[in-house]
């Protein structure tokens, strides 16, 4: 919620001059009534956020202004989307309830608005694991409803990620863990390439300024050597497609850092080593009569007379777009100055999706065109979210898993194309198909080979399943299965197993005992429990009907005295309780979240505990974000771990900023992998930099030349600060 101050002759000016832009620049509302409704929310939205600020000081009512420009001006949503970024936090922040909205604006822009508030009330460890994870697990139900919930919370999340350097530290980590978990990948998902692009800048540049900063000043200073070269390069393109008789616009513009960064990390190598930092992008006027298809082929044609193409570098997305609907020619060829440069060929209706995404494939989209790779991805959200699970971390984990992974493409034995994730099994395909053809599965031919249902299928394979009336699914199918088709229909199957089993289990179990003259009860069923260690009924008739539970001295069980065992088994039971509840009370209100949390040398001494987190070993230097764990000792993580990224998107209330406070040389247990170029006594060089110079004790090295380069390894060695630095130098890299 905003803070109260009374605003001044200044801020009602700028309120007003904010909504005049909005308003005077409105796309696609040209509908009667559509300027009243727009300016209706505005008076609404500015009287309840009146006199409220952001951290940054600035009235809270431009905030939801800029939300609304972002709606209309760069996602091409309409007036009732642009009336529900206006009134988008009325109901979270002020008295204006959900009734009001209603009443005021009618239903459907009130279910836009409750689509896009948080879920309020108090926190609640028993009923939900996170709040957070809950909160967006509200929001993607919407996906099932009206996509435009998703579109403004996407706008939302973008004017918050501009504004983000007035938040603290801690919240600054969790908005930032959470874009680049979530909303970058849903923003991709739905084709808005330029949103998704910033808010992974922005994300990046937050989670990891260091980096960010290194990136964009080598980006910035070689800027004018770039479009120099770019210059030269489209002159002759230029010329080509005058003569040509195409309308067209080419330009140049940089990759994003955050793109350069993934580059980097992927192929290993520095930033001096990335050869398409700049693409050019040529967007061209549909001709009449001719197929847009078969303008951009003309288009690759006229360039690769002039300029040699890289052949493994052509990426045809017209011919079957990507499933966010984008189309698009991509190329590469080599310019001038032996400079490979990247182009993309697009007409102007490409351009318009590439850029706005969802809004614009459906402004092109005619009654009669036939389903996009968009609308199919549509269709299999609604699917997944029929029935959603009920753990909101659960839930998230399983949404990113089969939504924003790579796909594959694999054929039928007819020649049908389906789509699957990377990664996915032969039995994802048969699930894909149907739901009986999955639970009857018992192998697959892959490429008229024979294979097991566990087979990772790759793209273009040609797969057809086996089947057989006596198979049934078994738990360790969710092992191997990626789709959320497949497990869930896997888990029904079992399930509907289980209560069968169950069922029989009790018709055995109570048949025995009539045969014995006994009516089945409460202090009856415990006996038998306790007889053979069992915590539940479900369990108990689950195993008589498989045959583990043995009931042939059922007589003898019925007959015996309670046994003092379970009251040891309740002792332990309120043991475990009294502990839980011990833990549950423990305090972390003693750190204080606002300031970052010094990691000091001597952990044993220090105030608070931390860990080093195993799955990204930070050092001393590195930057790094802090997990309060429940058990109340900080964890420390790299921001780019996908551990950390995770948590803040599930749990960032726990995110807390962290800082190194060490400044001795200190050891840490590590591992250095290099290369460098070979020479006579290089090797005597490298363990004399480690061993004699700095005194650092190593376990185990391996040093091979192949072809002049030489490899250096070290398994285990106690690294010291900046002594990788040294070795490189050595080393020539």
């Amino acid at each position: 919620m905003g803070n109260k101050d009374i605003f001044d002759e200044e801020d009602i000016k700028r309120i007003q001059s904010e909504f005049d832009s909005l308003i005077n620049n409105l796309q696609r509302c040209n509908k009667p009534g559509d300027r009243e409704l727009i300016e209706k929310a505005f008076k609404i939205a500015n009287e309840a956020h009146w006199n409220m600020r952001r951290k940054s000081g600035d009235p809270y009512i431009l905030h939801p202004i800029s939300v609304a420009k972002i709606v209309n001006q760069e996602i091409g949503l309409g007036a009732k989307s642009i009336a529900a970024a206006l009134l988008h936090d009325v109901v979270e922040d002020t008295d204006y309830s959900l009734e009001d909205i209603k009443r005021d604006f009618g239903s459907k822009i009130a279910s836009l608005i409750d689509g896009l508030t948080k879920i309020s009330g108090t926190y609640n460890k028993e009923t939900s694991s996170s709040m957070q994870a809950e909160n967006f697990r509200k929001m993607l139900l919407t996906l099932s409803d009206d996509l435009r919930v998703i579109l403004i919370k996407i706008a939302d999340r973008l004017h918050n990620m501009r504004t983000l350097d007035s938040m603290p530290e801690n919240k600054k980590m969790k908005v930032a863990g959470e874009t680049i978990f979530l909303y970058a990948p849903l923003t991709n998902r739905l084709g808005l390439y330029a949103i998704k692009s910033e808010l992974e800048d922005l994300s990046f540049r937050f989670r990891q300024p260091m980096i960010y900063e290194e990136i964009a000043s080598k980006l910035k200073h070689s800027e004018k050597r770039y479009f120099t070269l770019i210059n030269k390069f489209s002159l002759p393109i230029i010329d080509k497609l005058t003569e040509a008789g195409l309308k067209f616009d080419i330009n140049a513009r940089p990759k994003s850092i955050f793109s350069i960064w993934k580059k980097m990390q992927s192929k290993n190598v520095p930033y001096e080593e990335i050869y398409d930092v700049l693409a050019v992008r040529i967007v061209f006027e549909p001709v009449p009569g001719i197929p847009e298809k078969t303008t951009c082929w003309n288009i690759y044609s006229i360039i690769t007379d002039y300029y040699l193409p890289k052949p493994d570098r052509l990426r045809d997305w017209i011919s079957r777009p990507k499933p966010n609907g984008y189309e698009a020619l991509h190329l590469t060829v080599m310019g001038p100055q032996g400079k490979w440069i990247e182009i993309q060929i697009r007409s102007t209706r490409m351009d318009d999706i590439a850029e706005r995404g969802y809004a614009a494939h459906w402004r092109y989209k005619g009654d009669d065109s036939q389903e996009s790779e968009l609308d199919k991805w549509i269709k299999k959200i609604r699917q997944m979210l029929e029935n959603p699970l009920e753990d909101p971390i659960e839930f998230l984990d399983e949404f990113k898993m089969n939504l924003f992974s790579s796909e594959i493409m694999v054929f039928t034995p007819k020649g049908t194309l389906i789509s699957l994730p990377k990664g996915a099994s032969a039995l994802d395909f048969a699930y894909e198909i149907h739901t009986e053809v999955g639970n009857k599965a018992i192998g697959a031919k892959i490429n008229y080979k024979l294979n097991p249902i566990n087979a990772i299928l790759m793209s273009g394979d040609q797969v057809e399943i086996i089947t057989s009336d006596i198979a049934k699914p078994v738990k360790e199918w969710l092992s191997f299965v990626h789709t959320a088709k497949a497990r869930e229909a896997i888990k029904d199957a079992l399930r509907t197993e289980s209560k069968n089993r169950i069922q029989r289990g009790m018709e055995i179990l109570e048949s025995k005992l009539n045969e014995l003259g006994v009516a089945p009860n409460s202090e009856i069923l415990k006996k038998i429990m306790q007889s053979f260690d069992i915590a539940n009924k479900d369990e108990l008739y689950s195993g008589i009907e498989l045959g583990i539970i043995n009931l042939d001295n059922l007589k003898k069980i019925i007959r015996k005295n309670p046994s003092r065992n379970v009251m040891k088994y309740w002792e332990l039971k309120l043991l475990g309780s009294k502990k839980e509840k011990k833990e549950e009370e423990h305090s972390t209100e003693k750190i204080d979240t606002s300031v970052p949390f010094l990691l000091r040398e001597n952990i044993d001494n220090a105030e608070q505990s931390y860990e080093i987190a195993k799955c990204c070993n930070p050092i001393p230097g590195d930057e790094v974000t802090g997990y309060l764990s429940p058990e109340g000792a900080i964890i420390i993580h790299k921001p780019k771990c996908p551990v950390a990224i995770r948590l803040m998107s599930n749990e960032g209330n726990r995110i807390i900023a962290v800082k190194w406070a060490i400044h001795k040389l200190v050891a840490f247990l590590a591992r250095i992998n290099m290369t460098g170029v070979d020479r006579i006594g290089l090797a005597n060089e490298i363990t004399n930099i480690i061993s004699s110079e700095l005194k650092v004790n190593m376990t185990n090295i391996n040093i091979s030349v192949s072809n002049g380069i030489c490899t250096f390894t070290t398994q285990k060695i106690l690294i010291i600060l900046y002594l990788r630095y040294q070795i490189s130098k050595v080393l020539k890299v």
